[in-house]
């Protein structure tokens, strides 16, 4: 049974990398009657600040050696922290070789993140693995019936509040909360050394794969009220939703997370100003302009109904014309590398408007490992990062397309890849006018879209999928997909390529006059 009895903090060890709230920490422990124990920068910055401290190496009776390499790795160290106060065996030996208790054990590791992301060498990442601070948390999180171990900054005020109302001692259910965090703390650690080796070898698919991150935020709930939920950083430098500052608005969903993600991701394709209305993480309107303002009058153009409560991403600086009109429909979010200060003004009256600001754009190149949950276990891949080399496409109509009409196609094939197939996307000129996304037929995915071109053009109107491209996310099986879109005024289509039916296929899209092109790169989307 695990020992709830407040611990009494006698003697401390201090050695950690992340130094925020130190001098505060330690004066607190010595203001409570607590020996400190010290190491390297720790001790120094501790001394600087006031706070008494014992050498690690005069406590030990055993220097630094190998450049600080072996330092804490000691009996005096280790069998002060894992000895059971409630064994004689363990007393008796403590007794005999002169090892004092360790009662809490302050540590956090070497900055291995921060070097990595600093872009250093080999040699110097590896330097910057820690040995000896692992060990220390892990067997002062493993003896936590007796041993207070503190890896987060975060947990000194927790601490404080506890040997304060204990009167220096602190009790079980903090000290096994902390022992849980130091047993993430390190294995998140270990995960991004594996990850990082993993890399240098080659291997995207090592024999265990772990994925590890830091809690950014609870979540009210997950996908429906009855799930919980979280969202994580993993650490990795490429902006987006997760690394955003929230300039105002509610607190963020889920499904606003889920959804602004996709929406962020898909503008980031572009050169071109681009502005991206995503509901439940499809598109309803993308499109690419001169300017944001008109980018965006486009996009909402594409599909008005399905914009409203949506998601809006841009992939320019948010200035004041576009925000205006921004301002003007029921928008869940706002995403954007940064934003004007008038444009800031002009959302600030939607108070519920939740507006993000990232610094940059993610890279759609950049390579990453996804998951996608199983019972029993996960898969995982590699991120969708192919983008369409234009040199790469191969006619296969009597017609060629028009520079026009390859422009388009282009733009429409990027779109696609960020709708959930069965994917169709129609569009002209630089915008979507058309979309249909996640149906179990590809000819119903063609149909809904014409449908919605319909419906946004108004009655007596002509849609605007007349003289559009269509792209399609994978291979028409059947002439019927794009029969559909041939009647709906496609003119040229884009599609992957590789179905049995081909040579049929083609063969109905010169009956139509149509110029289609194969890309040899699918991009399904579940």
């Amino acid at each position: 049974m695990p020992v709830d009895t407040p611990m009494p903090i006698k003697r401390a060890l201090i050695s950690v990398s992340d130094k925020t709230g130190l001098a505060e920490f330690g004066r607190f422990l010595a203001g409570q009657g607590v020996e400190i124990l010290s190491t390297g920068g720790s001790a120094k910055a501790l001394a600087a600040a006031g706070v008494p401290v014992i050498e690690v190496a005069a406590h030990t009776g055993f220097p630094e050696i190998m450049g600080g390499r072996v330092k804490t790795l000691h009996p005096k160290i280790h069998g002060g922290i894992l000895a059971r106060r409630d064994d004689p065996d363990h007393v008796s030996a403590m007794q005999t070789h002169g090892i004092g208790g360790i009662d809490m054990v302050v540590s956090n590791l070497y900055p291995f993140e921060a070097t990595l992301a600093s872009g250093a060498d080999y040699d110097t990442c590896v330097e910057n693995i820690d040995i000896g601070g692992p060990a220390m948390v892990r067997a002062s999180a493993k003896n936590h019936d007796f041993v207070t171990i503190v890896t987060d900054p975060a947990d000194y005020v927790a601490v404080e509040a506890e040997m304060t109302a204990n009167k220096g001692a602190v009790g079980g259910a903090l000290r096994r909360r902390l022992a849980m965090t130091a047993f993430s703390h390190t294995a998140a650690y270990d995960a991004m050394i594996a990850g990082w080796l993993a890399k240098q070898q080659g291997e995207s698919f090592p024999r265990q794969l772990t994925v590890a991150g830091r809690l950014k935020q609870t979540l009210r709930y997950g996908e429906n009220p009855h799930q919980q939920a979280a969202a994580y950083s993993s650490g990795t430098p490429r902006p987006g939703v997760i690394t955003a500052e929230q300039l105002q608005g509610k607190e963020l969903s889920y499904n606003n997370l889920n959804d602004t993600n996709a929406a962020f991701e898909l503008v980031a394709e572009f050169d071109a100003p681009t502005v991206a209305i995503i509901k439940h993480a499809n598109p309803c309107g993308v499109a690419s302009r001169e300017s944001l303002a008109a980018a965006y009058a486009e996009a909402l153009a594409c599909d008005p109904v399905s914009a409203f409560g949506g998601i809006i991403a841009v992939n320019r600086s948010l200035d004041a014309a576009t925000a205006e009109e921004v301002a003007k429909l029921f928008a869940e979010v706002v995403i954007a590398p940064a934003v004007d200060d008038d444009a800031k003004a002009l959302l600030a009256s939607k108070k519920n408007l939740r507006v993000l600001v990232t610094g940059g754009l993610p890279d759609p190149a950049a390579p990453g490992i996804v998951t996608t949950p199983l019972a029993g276990g996960f898969l995982a891949q590699s991120r969708d990062n192919g983008r369409l080399d234009p040199r790469a496409l191969k006619v296969v109509t009597r017609r060629a397309p028009s520079d026009r009409e390859l422009a388009d196609m282009i733009f429409a094939f990027r779109v696609a890849k960020h709708v959930k197939s069965n994917a169709i996307v129609y569009a002209r000129d630089g915008a979507t006018v058309g979309v249909g996304a996640g149906q179990m037929s590809r000819v119903d995915s063609s149909r809904i879209a014409a449908w919605k071109a319909r419906e946004a053009a108004g009655e007596g109107q002509i849609p605007k999928t007349e003289g559009s491209v269509v792209a399609s996310d994978a291979f028409f099986p059947f002439a019927d997909g794009l029969i559909t879109a041939v009647e709906a005024g496609a003119t040229a289509v884009i599609q992957p390529g590789g179905s049995m039916r081909d040579e049929e296929v083609i063969a109905a899209a010169d009956d139509a006059g149509l110029a289609m092109v194969f890309t040899g790169m699918r991009h399904f989307r579940h």
